[in-house]
């Protein structure tokens, strides 16, 4: 059964969710309800000629810091300083770049006006967090996302040069500054680096376990 939201900030129980991790649809972007979801493994998804989607998936794609896999190849380019590392010096260019990068296989984008303009509002209090990748003073990649205790909640990423996006994944969990990265969605990228899935309830327990 899918819920339909209203204007209370309440969300159904996400073990509800059908096959697919859909759990409700309606609602709003505003900074309350989006930490509400983030606190109970439940996140927006959807297009722009669609209602608010809300997801919490069954199993949950998640990379524990200590457990990431570094080829030999990407040692290289680390240890070669091609690439310069910031966090949160530009939110709003990563949150544009990662809506309109060509991405093989998509159309479009689910990242939509309004939620760029929640996720900006987010890193404005201090609850979204962007890493950037410079190449020669320019932005070549980096991602996005919410910190809920000590979990990144990544949203997404982009890279316009080679490795771009991995340094940046490198960069976060060697920082020390999470205890899990939560990757939402299966990707062979992500599984390369050590991703693995995870049951909705054990992520849960790690959310409310990993305190700042």
């Amino acid at each position: 059964m899918i819920f339909r939201l209203d204007e209370r900030l309440v969300f159904p129980s996400p073990a509800l969710a059908e096959d697919d991790g859909l759990l409700a649809v309606g609602g709003d972007l505003s900074t309350g309800r989006l930490l509400l979801a983030y606190e109970n493994g439940i996140f927006p998804w959807y297009s722009a000629d669609e209602p608010i989607l809300w997801y919490s998936p069954h199993e949950r794609f998640v990379l524990y810091p200590d457990r990431l896999k570094i080829s030999k190849s990407m040692r290289q380019v680390l240890r070669s300083g091609r690439f310069t590392i910031t966090s949160d010096k530009c939110f709003n260019e990563v949150i544009e770049a990662c809506s309109t990068i060509d991405r093989p296989g998509q159309d479009g984008t689910w990242i939509t006006t309004d939620m760029k303009a929640a996720y900006n509002r987010l890193h404005q209090l201090g609850h979204a967090h962007s890493v950037e990748v410079w190449e020669n003073d320019e932005l070549v990649g980096g991602f996005y996302g919410v910190h809920i205790n000590s979990v990144f909640c990544g949203e997404s990423m982009f890279s316009k040069v080679s490795n771009a996006s991995k340094t940046a994944l490198v960069w976060l969990c060697q920082s020390g500054l999470y205890n899990l990265i939560d990757c939402q969605v299966h990707t062979d990228h992500l599984a390369s680096m050590g991703a693995e899935m995870i049951s909705r309830e054990e992520y849960m327990a790690l959310l409310r376990d990993c305190k700042p």
